[in-house]
């Protein structure tokens, strides 16, 4: 089943895109969000340690997809629209022009994903910082386009954290999870599988509204090398790129095999150094690299694939990372590689339908976009799309749902992977706090 789309305005719509001026540069993108709408967000920090990416509000046109092919079915919208639509975009960057954020479910059943277009988005990449508005008409842009302008000049009210957060069990209680766990790795002692994820979740209440935009600015300061990603209600840090394209060069960045971090030096270093020798860290992590080589194998030539891992630290913990890279070679745009590549390993398993089949049966819940790719493509194909991982979903104003997920292979043990779910954690835990 498919839900089908609505686009609003309806085509043709009018895209602006225009250079902002110097006085935005220095503007973190988070802080030109507005209160009261709903952001989409896709920022990172560069090696200058300038935030670069996308933010977004407002809602000019909106697809839901289910079902099997529901990214095959939102590429088809995605490029009828931008068909469409009238675009003018003086920036010609990736992300500039029209762009859309999307968000995908795990699983084909029952979830649901969602494409949108918002109707103002802010973009900086390589030392421009432009806007893009959406209108129905050429004049309403140009309104639009001043209108914003002069609006973001105001910065706006810092947002507050939270109140009276309190947390609870989510779908499987923690014992019950440890033996989900257990059992898992039974079966794959059995020789039913090789690798399976399974996740759990946590429910947060507060005594008052969330604002997304409090969790986005303390997740783009504390996890800066991360991806602050906000769709439709999902948002989150993720530190997994499953695949960038821009031009005719694409790579993934593949995490898999986690170690936690500890404030004292000398002890976080034997952490790292655990982690680099443990034979099952690497299996796990291996199984995750072929998963990916394999898919972009299919559309790309020259792959990159390092024969081994390098260390990838973070503030609450740290992963085994590979980045493959390849040359396009089919005109794949990014939404199509991100359906060709989920779900990797990193966040299945292998045998991938095995690996479905048990987290069906034993995971207890629905992941709904938790695990799913998350991101943004543009008109020319160009775009990123993390895996949907650090997250937490915002089910009403005052509820959110926490998600982490362990790699179990053979010889994982529940007590060491629920210490590893808690350590995921604590990265939306934090988001939570004040500044």
């Amino acid at each position: 089943m498919s839900t089908a789309p609505v686009a609003v305005p309806a085509p043709p719509a009018t895209v602006r895109t225009v250079v902002l001026p110097d006085e935005f540069a220095d503007r973190p993108l988070l802080s030109l969000l507005p209160r009261g709408l709903a952001p989409t967000s896709w920022v990172t920090t560069d090696e200058h340690g300038e935030d670069q990416g996308l933010v977004g509000w407002g809602e000019a046109a909106r697809g839901e997809f289910g079902g099997a092919e529901r990214f095959s079915r939102a590429q088809r919208w995605w490029a009828t629209w931008v068909a469409d639509a009238d675009v003018q975009d003086a920036v010609h960057l990736p992300g500039s022009g029209a762009v859309a954020f999307a968000s995908f479910a795990f699983d084909a059943t029952p979830g649901s994903s969602v494409v949108v277009v918002p109707r103002v988005v802010v973009g900086r990449r390589d030392g421009v910082t432009w806007l893009t508005v959406v209108a129905a008409s050429a004049r309403e842009a140009r309104h639009a386009v001043a209108e914003t302008v002069a609006a973001l000049a105001h910065p706006t009210i810092v947002p507050e954290a939270p109140r009276g957060v309190a947390y609870s069990e989510g779908t499987l209680s923690v014992p019950d999870w440890q033996s989900a766990v257990t059992e898992a790795v039974r079966r794959i002692d059995d020789g039913e599988l090789d690798k399976v994820v399974l996740a759990r979740d946590v429910v947060v209440t507060t005594d008052g509204p969330i604002d997304p935009r409090h969790l986005l600015t303390r997740l783009a300061t504390k996890y800066p090398s991360c991806w602050a990603f906000s769709v439709d209600g999902l948002l989150g840090a993720t530190p997994e790129m499953l695949v960038r394209r821009i031009g005719d060069t694409v790579t993934s960045r593949v995490l898999a095999g986690t170690m936690r971090r500890s404030s004292d030096a000398t002890n976080d270093a034997s952490l790292a150094e655990a982690l680099l020798d443990s034979a099952k860290d690497h299996a796990e992590h291996q199984y995750a690299v072929n998963s990916v080589a394999l898919a972009l194998a299919a559309h790309c030539t020259d792959l990159d694939v390092p024969a081994t891992p390098r260390l990838l630290r973070l503030a609450n913990v740290q992963h085994l990372a590979t980045d493959v890279s390849g040359v396009l070679a089919d005109g794949a745009p990014a939404l199509a590689l991100a359906a060709s590549l989920h779900p990797t390993a990193a966040v299945c398993g292998t045998p991938t339908e095995r690996a479905f089949a048990v987290i069906r049966e034993l995971e207890g819940m629905d992941r709904g976009r938790y695990a799913g790719p998350v991101g943004w493509v543009d008109a020319r194909g160009d775009g990123e799309f993390g895996i949907a991982l650090r997250c937490g979903a915002i089910e009403a104003e005052d509820r959110l749902r926490l998600f982490a997920g362990c790699g179990l292979v053979s010889g994982s043990d529940a007590d060491a992977e629920l210490a590893e779910s808690q350590a995921k954690l604590v990265a939306m835990r934090d988001a939570l706090e004040p500044a």
